[in-house]
């Protein structure tokens, strides 16, 4: 379209009329073009309904990198998702399809990993590759991949499908740490940070310590780079996580100060070395505290990290309170229920006598006991067991906890 300022007018009139009949591709921008033109934004399967007047020289014309218009820039991710699969399928395009397309994913460096439930309707799978390439190009990734359900297997391996790309090696780094492993064999819980965070924080300078199911090295790395741990015993059963665990170690720098004892845990041969024993599991480490037991410097003992599930019934609020609730806009009241399969992160810290719920100190005052027991069986003399502090990890339905609890452990002297 001729450049001069009265028909520059005009052709953006003619936009807004293209743009009202939907022919326009609103992703971009008029666009100043050499030898004084402005080009158009027109939809490619839209040119047969194109009608110009007839005085109007114009040429089709197909620029490589077109700029975007602002609202594009101004789009969402899932936003631009819908759109770019919107014009894929052009007249195929349906609301089920739209319920279809995930508004959330996780992203690990140029891959993007889809929920489950993700593009299942039927029309999706006759797109093919097609259909991977627009994903990731709408969400400026180079690999896609979509999670299943978690085997059970006693190992959490995740049922991922690679959907485009070679590989499912990632790296991901997170509070300055950085992570490798392949998302089809070895799963990334995003949701542990609030914890990460605090075993980052602790002042471990100097000790030795046991991760009696370290995974890829989600509390490892974090003792060994910022809790400043002299030595690290990591214990992963799982030749797939070890495998990563070594990366991600080498990595960071700090290979020379970990051994990775690969295999069960329960059959660890190590005694007497940890100032500290990390029991990162759930639904329960109760397995693993023999372990710990046997871990712990004899004469000298050390603190425990005990992850467990603990279930908490809900406990009925007056009326006046559940509106007050309400009125805040406060978790529970938006959201009562939850996904199991979908923990949420609680972000809530408790602590001895800070809004400790009943349970969660029972639960404590039973596991202090049973591990004072073990430690007197194992070692023939008594041990006392204090509650340091107890946490809460995350929150699962139906009002169950994923809870920590550091208990220090040590000899009764004579």
């Amino acid at each position: 379209v001729p450049a001069l300022a009265t028909e520059r007018r005009f052709a953006q009139r003619l936009r807004e009329c293209l743009e009202e009949e939907r022919l326009s591709d609103g992703r971009y921008q008029l666009q100043r073009l050499p030898g004084g033109r402005v080009a158009l934004p027109v939809l490619e399967e839209k040119l047969s309904q194109l009608c110009l007047p007839p005085d109007m020289p114009c040429e089709l014309l197909r620029i490589q990198e077109p700029v975007p218009s602002r609202a594009a820039r101004r789009r969402s991710p899932a936003r631009r998702l819908r759109d770019e699969l919107r014009r894929l399928l052009g007249a195929s395009w349906s609301e089920e399809l739209e319920r279809d397309v995930p508004h959330a994913w996780q992203r690990h460096g140029d891959l993007v990993l889809l929920s489950e439930d993700s593009f299942k309707a039927a029309p999706w799978e006759r797109l093919g590759s097609a259909l991977w390439e627009t994903v990731a190009s709408a969400l400026g990734a180079r690999r896609v991949a979509r999670r299943g359900r978690v085997m059970p297997d006693g190992m959490r391996t995740p049922s991922v499908t690679l959907l485009l790309g070679q590989h499912g090696w990632v790296e991901h780094v997170d509070n300055g740490i950085r992570y490798t492993f392949d998302v089809t064999k070895c799963m990334f819980s995003s949701g542990n940070i609030t914890e990460k965070l605090r075993v980052a924080s602790l002042p471990c300078s100097g000790e030795v310590l046991v991760d009696l199911y370290a995974g890829i090295g989600y509390f490892t790395l974090p003792f060994l780079v910022h809790a400043g741990a002299a030595f690290v015993h990591a214990c992963e059963w799982n030749s797939h996580a070890v495998e990563a665990l070594h990366r991600t170690l080498v990595l960071n720098g700090v290979r020379d100060r970990c051994h990775i004892h690969a295999g069960d845990s329960r059959q660890l041969q190590l005694r007497d070395v940890a100032d500290r024993v990390n029991l990162g599991l759930i639904p329960s480490s109760e397995e693993g505290w023999p372990v710990a037991c046997r871990v712990l410097k004899k004469d000298t003992g050390g603190v425990l990290h005990i992850h467990h599930n603990v279930e908490t019934p809900p406990v009925p609020a007056p009326p006046q309170t559940a509106v007050l609730l309400a009125e805040q806009g406060s978790p529970e009241a938006a959201s009562p229920g939850g996904e199991a399969q979908h923990p949420t992160e609680d972000g809530g810290e408790e602590t001895l006598g800070a809004r400790l719920r009943p349970e969660w100190q029972r639960w404590a005052e039973a596991t202090a006991t049973r591990i004072q027991g073990l430690l007197a069986e194992l070692h023939g003399r008594p041990w006392r067991s204090s509650v340091l502090h107890i946490k809460a990890v995350k929150s699962y339905a139906p009002h169950v906890h994923h809870l920590v609890l550091d208990l220090e452990c040590r000899p009764v002297l004579p």
